[in-house]
């Protein structure tokens, strides 16, 4: 007989969540999300033995795509090539999330934006100033507001 644990609360604990363990994206063009997250942004893609069990198969088969940040979490792309946003101006919010924003070393922020011009990606605000750090927000390649800030230096 399996004994239930008594629920004491209609919440969970606080702490219980530990970790954000991934981020799924839908992506229109495969390969140019690739390149963003990969080549630009700079974000290792998981490949080989890398690649979790559940999603070998959809990776291989160039429907998934998986990248990690350095402090563990996962990136998943996946291949959704009838995408379309609503609007054709990606300033126009189309999801109900706002943006996805990436930690930097305030030694590495200005880099950072100069890559973002060099590779000429659209900039929507930014670079910011605030009490709370720097910032620069713009568009991958499927009009996804990312962020890429950093605390006060």
């Amino acid at each position: 007989m399996t004994v239930k644990p008594e629920i004491k609360s209609n919440s969970l604990r606080p702490g219980s969540l530990r970790k954000v363990h991934h981020i799924a994206l839908n992506v229109k063009d495969m390969a140019a999300s690739r390149h963003f997250y990969g080549k630009i942004l700079g974000l290792h893609e998981l490949t080989g033995e890398e690649v979790p069990k559940t999603l070998i198969n959809l990776v291989a088969a160039g429907k998934v795509a998986n990248f990690i940040t350095a402090d563990g979490t996962v990136i998943d792309l996946f291949c959704e090539p009838d995408l379309s946003p609503p609007h054709p101006d990606p300033s126009q919010a189309f999801t109900r999330a706002n943006h996805l924003a990436f930690d930097i070393d305030p030694q590495l922020f200005d880099s950072a934006v100069e890559v973002l011009k060099a590779n000429q990606i659209q900039i929507d605000s930014g670079p910011v100033t605030r009490p709370t750090g720097k910032g620069i927000y713009f568009f991958d390649p499927d009009g996804f507001m990312i962020e890429i800030r950093c605390d006060p230096s």
